[in-house]
């Protein structure tokens, strides 16, 4: 019971990453406020999160992040964790990514995560709580065919370096993890036309043959990037990537 008496806002919670991220919270006694902008498969995860709050939002809306954030807040009078986990990923080739691909992968993957640290921040502030941003091995390294994911997640890491230290002497810390691929419906199916995936696969992980990450292992690494086991980490980007960022 980790998070007891503990506030922990999880976005993206509908399915994936998110969803066994609430899950491994529930587990851990937080009280979770939970969001994503499919709202009948997140009132699910809410009911089997034991009747956590959940809230239908838009992540690329600052006024929706602000508003999660007051929820939490007006709820349970407190804010202890931030988890940025909403996420979208469109694989294609450099030529075929259009102007609204591009805006949408960065308002969600990128601004997102800053209106809601902004909107959390001063809550934090008082509670010395900490936020872990979901990245990813293509923040720390070139995935080809993945142009505008690859940038909007090296622009969550940058973005957790220098939140962390600024309010490193406050008590706040900020990590992000850096997962390789995992299993989630985001990456189901086969890749798309145009797409060499024998290019891709050079930047995979070598553990195990290849295997991907099941989305529990990086909801394990969040709840220990939030945990007091990490009370001198932050402002690191965390690889859960089977080696792939290693060489």
């Amino acid at each position: 019971m980790k998070f007891k008496d503990k506030t922990v806002i999880v976005t993206g919670a509908a399915s994936g990453i998110g969803r066994a991220t609430a899950l491994r919270f529930a587990r851990e006694g937080a009280r979770l406020i939970l969001g994503d902008v499919n709202g009948d498969a997140l009132a699910d995860v809410g009911r089997e999160a034991g009747g956590a709050t959940v809230m239908t939002f838009d992540v690329s809306d600052p006024d929706a992040c602000a508003a999660l954030v007051d929820k939490a807040v007006g709820e349970t009078g407190r804010l202890d964790v931030l988890c940025n986990i909403a996420g979208v990923l469109r694989m294609a080739p450099l030529a075929e990514v259009t102007r609204e691909d591009w805006s949408r992968i960065i308002s969600i993957n990128l601004s997102g995560v800053f209106y809601l640290s902004q909107a959390a921040m001063p809550h934090l502030l008082k509670t010395r709580g900490s936020i872990v941003n979901l990245a990813s091995a293509a923040g720390l390294i070139g995935v080809p065919f993945n142009a505008a994911y690859t940038a909007s997640k090296h622009g969550v890491v940058g973005l957790t370096k220098s939140m962390a230290i600024e309010v490193a002497k406050a008590g706040v810390r900020i990590n992000a993890v850096c997962p390789t691929g995992v299993k989630t419906p985001m990456v189901a199916g086969p890749p798309p036309e145009g797409v060499d995936w024998e290019l891709v696969m050079r930047a995979a992980p070598f553990l195990n043959g290849g295997e991907m990450c099941d989305p529990e292992d990086i909801a394990d690494a969040v709840a220990f990037l939030a945990s007091d086991e990490a009370k001198r980490v932050t402002g690191v980007a965390f690889p859960v990537d089977g080696g792939q960022t290693a060489m």
